[in-house]
């Protein structure tokens, strides 16, 4: 199942929200895609998903939860990738 929160995360004057997947990085990338979200959107374990692709990002299935359950899913699935396993990522 593929997530994704409200946007609300400001970043160069627009808003995002982040999408996850509990399955697999694999239907995260295939989801992102279709989505027309560049693979640069990606971070560890999300993508970056800037506001005007929400309303399509929920209609193509991406399920909108609050924030913390994205961080709770990712946890839960095994899927989150900490920081300090990305050395000089941004």
């Amino acid at each position: 199942m593929l997530y994704l929160d409200r946007p609300a995360w400001p970043w160069r004057g627009r808003l995002w929200s982040h999408l996850i997947s509990d399955v697999s990085p694999a239907e995260l990338h295939v989801f992102a895609e279709t989505l027309g979200v560049p693979r640069r959107g990606f971070d560890r374990d999300h993508y970056d998903i800037p506001a005007d692709r929400f309303a399509v990002a929920v209609w193509l299935g991406a399920r909108v939860v609050p924030s913390r359950e994205i961080v709770r899913l990712l946890y839960a699935s095994g899927l989150r990738r900490p920081k300090h396993l990305n050395p000089g990522h941004r």
